[in-house]
């Protein structure tokens, strides 16, 4: 079956439904989310959106915080433009129906970590969730706009598919749309489009603790890769420092780590070691409110000097009602478990959170694969360089979707192009699954390695053993995919191999620390000194 459409857009999060809805003002728009269109990790987003709104903060200060978090690798020009441009992308979410948390008649304004100003608009603890729920609303009341849940993109189409064209110069080829896998009807179908939008989200299920979703298994990443796109910068994967230890007795079946946001440091939270100490005056004088990755590694190191499997954050010395105001998703989420964080410390370990690398693009989002834009966290911009600054995610989903926006209005009215004839998907001679926990094996040892040899401290020795059982998980993920009919779980093994090899691959390359990647190796940090991206792309086809 073929569906045809101006865009289509791949991912329902606040970049999906943003790049959607600015779309629709000017072409069809096909969106295909693979679970429902509200399961993205801009809904477990707590914090909020970094934005210079207080007239005595300045657009130069928050260029400089993200800079320095950036830890040298930051596109100067996309910084610029990301927080020059971020103010009026908060004023339409907000004309669009989002309800922001105020005080006095004003946004409430919070600080987060790596911030020298309070500039972070948020809906109490629950912003991703408030801001998917205006979206969701508005592209629904959009009727060129056609949602399809339950559908799992496959593969991009370029000219690789087409027996014809296959042989066509890789930076030569055009995005043609997606196969995608319609759980709801249980075919492959084929949807060629003009322009083709990657909104696929992160990739934490690479690892085995991370506060994503389990739709994120990097698909986006992987679909870009196999069609010929650049990537860029895949190592700098952040770790959350905060992320509510569980046991498996006080787990719930969710397959992601409940995140205790960066906003409970900056409202005044502090970290304690296993005998209640406090120990972040140690590692940097800004203590809880230093960038994520010096915090991240200042616990996973205390946590291996004292053997233990987590530390605590204490907000206990705050006033009771102030805290459930600010945090009451975090204090009902606690309460559950048994923990009341207002009198007791909460249990907190470090889980992956947000790839600061992706499919390189421009400062319109564009891809270097004509026809196809990625925006939000599959994307790499350069806004983020080593390591994110806290609530600059959202924001940059918004700034660089509208300018993808604008670029795809232009690119249409220009389009003359006549789409090539698109092969239907062939599965034929290929069997029905029957041996489905060996996915479930392949996984459980992927995301094992990967968060042992791969996490947040790294040496050369490590990244050479997860390079070679890698490889050898690839071999037979991939003679398994080439035989059997594809399914959900196939695919997204598929995709989270190719994501673990590009992380390693991209680790390797960087002769240094820097930002999110610190390795054994090269302990000396590259703070603000001028680094080089790794650029990889892949220069053979297979699909």
């Amino acid at each position: 079956m073929e569906l045809k459409t101006d865009v289509l857009v791949i991912g329902s999060g606040i970049a999906g439904l943003y790049a959607a809805i600015k779309m629709s003002e000017f072409a069809d728009v096909i969106l295909v989310t693979k679970k429902n269109k509200s399961d993205s990790n801009t809904n477990y987003a707590q914090g909020g959106i970094a934005s210079v709104i207080d007239p005595n903060d300045s657009i130069e200060k928050h260029i400089d915080d993200t800079m320095i978090a950036g830890a040298g690798l930051c596109n100067a020009e996309a910084v610029r433009i990301l927080v020059t441009e971020g103010p009026d992308r908060i004023t339409e979410l907000i004309n669009i129906g989002t309800d922001f948390t105020q005080k006095n008649g004003k946004l409430d304004l919070v600080k987060e970590g790596g911030h020298s100003f309070s500039r972070i608009v948020h809906s109490k603890d629950l912003t991703g969730k408030e801001v998917e729920r205006a979206l969701i609303e508005k592209a629904n009341s959009i009727n060129n706009i056609v949602i399809i849940e339950n559908t799992l993109a496959i593969d991009l189409i370029t000219e690789h598919n087409i027996s014809n064209l296959k042989d066509m110069p890789i930076n030569n080829r055009h995005c043609w749309g997606a196969y995608v896998l319609d759980n709801n009807d249980n075919c492959v179908k084929k949807i060629t489009s003009k322009v083709t939008i990657l909104a696929t989200g992160g990739l934490g299920q690479v690892y085995l603790h991370t506060t994503n979703p389990s739709i994120a298994t990097g698909d986006g990443y992987a679909m870009a890769y196999r069609a010929g796109a650049q990537l860029a910068n895949m190592e700098f994967i952040q770790f959350h420092p905060t992320a509510l230890y569980q046991t498996i007795e006080t787990r719930d079946s969710s397959s992601h780590a409940f995140l205790i946001s960066e906003a409970v440091r900056g409202f005044g939270g502090i970290l304690r070691n296993g005998a209640h100490e406090e120990f972040m005056h140690f590692y940097d004088s800004r203590k809880e409110l230093a960038p994520r990755d010096i915090v991240a590694r200042a616990i996973d190191t205390e946590m291996k000097k004292r053997g233990e499997d987590f530390l605590y954050l204490d907000i206990t010395h705050k006033n009771k009602d102030e805290i459930i105001d600010h945090f009451p998703n975090i204090y009902n989420k606690c309460k559950e478990i048994g923990i009341d964080i207002t009198k007791d410390l909460i249990p907190v370990v470090p889980a992956a959170h947000y790839a600061c690398g992706g499919v390189l693009v421009n400062t319109n989002a564009k891809t270097s694969l004509s026809g196809l834009y990625a925006v939000g966290e599959v994307s790499m911009t350069g806004v983020h360089g080593a390591n994110r600054l806290a609530s600059n995610s959202l924001l940059e989903a918004l700034v660089f979707t509208k300018r993808a926006a604008d670029s795809v209005r232009v690119e249409l009215s220009n389009f003359n192009t006549k789409i090539p004839s698109i092969p239907d998907w062939d599965d034929s001679g290929t069997l029905t699954a029957d041996e489905k926990v060996i996915i479930s094996h392949n996984v459980k040892e992927l995301k094992q390695f990967m968060s042992d040899y791969v996490g947040i401290v790294r040496s050369n020795l490590r990244l050479n053993a997860a390079s070679r059982r890698i490889h050898t998980l690839f071999v037979e993920v991939e003679d398994y995919y080439i035989k059997t009919k594809v399914f959900d779980s196939l695919i997204e093994l598929r995709n989270l191999v190719t994501c673990s090899h590009l992380i390693v691959k991209s680790a390797l390359l960087r002769k240094e620390s820097r930002g999110l990647h610190f390795s054994l190796d090269y302990k000396d940090l590259g703070q603000m000194t001028l680094g080089e991206n790794n650029v990889i792309q892949n220069t053979y086809q297979k699909s």
